[in-house]
């Protein structure tokens, strides 16, 4: 840990400009919904300790029941960093333009930064694509997830040439509160299909590199030979590391640098905080998530 703390100061003390250590008297990371909170929390611990060690002020790790506590604990100023989805993001900066700035973003193994939302059901339920799930029960994970909502309610009625209102070709959309929920309610056959979040890279039964089903695989929760893959969306922009801009400049250059270097120093932690294999972080700005908040501000009007 000392050698990155080292580097992580090595770094910001050319950069950065010189601001009191006593700025800020903690610091606030957000976990978004995915996995049990206990688990969310487990996984996020190494990053809490190296958060505290270079900023030198106690870190406190917060993991809100849904997409919208992170959300809303960023633009109230009670949380100063987290790993959005891109349809966080793009909520969070309808809301207040000023509020959050994207930083980092996770890379895949191959070096794209994208992924997909998948389309799973249990391998015994007869269901091999979505012209099978006419009249079946459908489950979403959050409304303000990228995967298990916003893509998928855009890009499948298409498919399907309907809504996705309830009766309309699904027999039931339901909202299932999470990306771990949706993977267990489709393994437990309480909904006969749902979305999740992965890269779409490596192989099924691991739950491919990284994502939610990797997760769960990490976790005991589901054997991946149990689950089909039978939907899956066009490449989505992997959702930003964003940090609060009214932080001090030099919190803001410490926590990047810490963040970017993490691949480096640690894969073991990289992994926790990235859902999976990873290259670690690399730069992102605002732009890369234009699209998304189009759409997300096409599907609110």
């Amino acid at each position: 840990m000392k050698t990155l703390i080292a580097a992580v100061l090595a770094t910001t003390a050319l950069s950065a400009p010189v601001f009191a250590a006593d700025t800020i008297s903690e610091f606030r990371i957000g976990i978004l919904g995915g996995e049990n909170a206990q688990d969310r929390l487990n996984s996020h611990e190494c990053l809490k300790n190296y958060t505290e060690e270079t900023l030198g002020v106690e870190a406190k790790l917060f993991a809100p029941a849904d997409y919208n506590g992170v959300i809303q604990g960023l633009l109230g100023g009670t949380i100063d960093m987290a790993w959005l989805g891109a349809s966080g993001y793009a909520k969070t900066y309808l809301e207040n333009p000023e509020a959050v700035e994207p930083v980092l973003v996770k890379i895949n193994l191959d070096g794209s930064y994208g992924y997909h939302s998948i389309g799973f059901t249990r391998k015994d339920s007869g269901i091999h694509s979505l012209a099978d799930m006419k009249g079946k029960t459908f489950g979403f994970g959050d409304p303000n997830s990228t995967s298990g909502y916003l893509i998928p309610s855009i890009e499948i009625p298409g498919e399907i040439n309907a809504t996705m209102d309830s009766g309309d070709y699904f027999g039931e959309v339901k909202f299932t509160g999470g990306h771990e929920q949706t993977i267990v309610a489709v393994n437990n056959g309480d909904v006969n299909a749902g979305v999740t979040w992965a890269d779409g890279q490596g192989n099924w039964e691991d739950g491919y590199n990284s994502g939610a089903l990797r997760k769960a695989v990490d976790a005991g929760l589901i054997d991946m030979n149990d689950l089909v893959e039978i939907w899956r969306s066009k490449p989505i922009p992997e959702g930003p590391i964003v940090l609060r801009k009214s932080l001090p400049d030099d919190v803001k250059a410490k926590m990047v640098a810490l963040v970017d270097g993490m691949y480096e120093a640690d894969k073991e932690c990289t992994y926790n905080i990235s859902a999976g294999e990873s290259l670690g972080f690399n730069p992102i700005t605002h732009d890369a998530y234009l699209s998304i908040i189009e759409a997300r501000k096409a599907k609110s009007n």
